[in-house]
């Protein structure tokens, strides 16, 4: 028994003072849903800005980036939320951004002239130092390896 551990009215341990939770919302995975919250608020400004001064410019690449936004808020309050509901809301999320970047990527390099301004999502996500295309991957990784946590 810990020094953190409690005994309550029927002589067993009562592990629930000074304990931390092992779920997918604790410890690194807090570290996850920051990183997600960045994105999410970067994403949203970036692509406020875009639309609001610049949209004829390139409206397929500020719509995905839009679009990013949307992906990256859905997926911060999924991870941050308990329970198995919000693990699949977060693991659809995840997803879908995982296939955003890698599409969006691949038609970034190939078809340059059709992403003449840069997405969240352009380039597998070069403009963010290929986060965008490694964060969905971790996320998907910390969502498995946590999913029976509720």
């Amino acid at each position: 028994m810990r020094l953190t551990d409690n005994i309550n009215g029927s002589g067993k341990a009562d592990k629930t003072a000074g304990h931390v939770p092992e779920g997918r919302t604790s410890g690194p995975g807090r570290l996850l849903i920051a990183v997600y919250g960045i994105f999410a608020l970067s994403a949203t400004a970036r692509a406020s800005f875009q639309i609001a001064t610049s949209f004829a410019d390139a409206p397929l690449a500020y719509s995905l980036s839009a679009f990013a936004a949307v992906v990256y808020i859905v997926a911060t309050i999924s991870l941050a939320k308990p329970g198995a509901t919000w693990a699949k809301v977060a693991t659809i999320a995840i997803c879908i951004e995982l296939i955003g970047v890698l599409v969006v990527g691949a038609l970034s390099l190939f078809d340059p002239a059709a992403f003449q301004h840069a997405s969240v999502w352009s380039k597998f996500g070069q403009g963010y130092g290929y986060i965008p295309l490694l964060l969905p991957i971790i996320g998907l990784i910390w969502l498995y390896r946590h999913r029976d946590a509720k």
